[in-house]
């Protein structure tokens, strides 16, 4: 995996999941004495992933899949470039229920993991001062807990090629700073900071960049500023002092996207104005925005 990192995977943490993804696969490849992980043929991989699809989500199976169909592909051969594995659907997560009741799974999947306004600035009260604007700037910008690391001024890091709606960060132009950050996948997107925020954040801009490393991968981070594991945790145990509660600091996306789409929404129909919420929070796929508009 990490010979192919660079080239045919742009992603550090793309390579550190199908690294662990393809050691669970070895894992049971010896346990049942089915040979080295590298004799995995492509129907031994479908009767793995069926397995696998008894005991595991739909996230981790599908993880699992694709780092072997990689492995296939690039190490071993047994697949052509264009040739893919079964798409094996997870049954862990569904249970027996009432007919018409919904499943204790589904309905905390529902759940809403939005934050207000008000507890954003509870919470953030109760931090550090440097988590306490990574906290303000995950919720105006929309950040993942890891871009928080990765944040440039556009002239720097400048952002990849991707559609753009023309309606893209309208009404938060004016009074905001352009960055980009490095997400998912290891593009690299522009995003819009507040003017005040921004003013906070260049204060705290380091006279050479430093090395972080989180949850595996490393970051070259340019500001003194939260982010990362620490950062998210730092965020749900100030959540959980000021609320009572934590629904984790992912929860600051999903806010932004809720109140990104009232906005679009005046001037745009839905699934137009989710394309550009889509955007905005880096998604490859629109669809995927929807769990964030729960």
């Amino acid at each position: 995996m990490k010979n192919m990192q660079g080239s045919l995977l742009r992603s550090v943490g793309t390579v550190r999941n199908y690294e662990a993804a393809l050691t669970r696969v070895a894992e049971h490849m010896r346990e049942a004495r089915l040979g080295a992980l590298a004799e995995i043929t492509p129907d031994t991989a479908t009767a793995y992933l069926r397995q696998r699809a008894l005991a595991v989500g739909q996230k981790t199976l599908d993880m699992e899949r694709q780092a072997i169909q990689s492995m296939m592909r690039h190490v071993t051969g047994q697949l052509g470039e264009r040739e893919t594995l079964e798409v094996i659907k997870s049954t862990a997560s569904q249970s027996r229920s009432t007919p018409g009741q919904p499943t204790l799974g589904r309905r905390l999947s529902e759940e809403s993991r939005l934050y207000t306004r008000e507890q954003v600035g509870l919470i953030a009260a109760r931090q550090t001062s440097h988590n306490a604007l990574a906290t303000e700037i995950a919720y105006a910008s929309g950040l993942r807990a890891h871009e928080l690391l990765t944040l440039q001024r556009t002239h720097k890091q400048l952002a990849d090629e991707r559609p753009a709606h023309e309606q893209k960060f309208s009404g938060i132009r004016e009074g905001s700073i352009s960055y980009t950050v490095r997400g998912k996948g290891g593009l690299v997107r522009e995003i819009r900071i507040p003017t005040p925020l921004a003013r906070r954040l260049e204060a705290l801009r380091l006279a050479e960049p430093r090395r972080v490393t989180d949850r595996g991968v490393h970051y070259r981070q340019h500001y003194d500023l939260g982010g990362g594991q620490p950062w998210s945790k730092s965020f749900g145990a100030a959540s959980k002092t000021a609320l009572g509660w934590s629904k984790g600091a992912h929860g600051l996306r999903h806010t932004y996207a809720q109140e990104r789409m009232k906005v679009l929404q005046r001037t745009l129909h839905f699934e137009e104005a989710k394309r550009v919420v889509s955007q905005e929070l880096g998604h490859f796929r629109p669809e995927i925005t929807d769990t964030y508009l729960r």
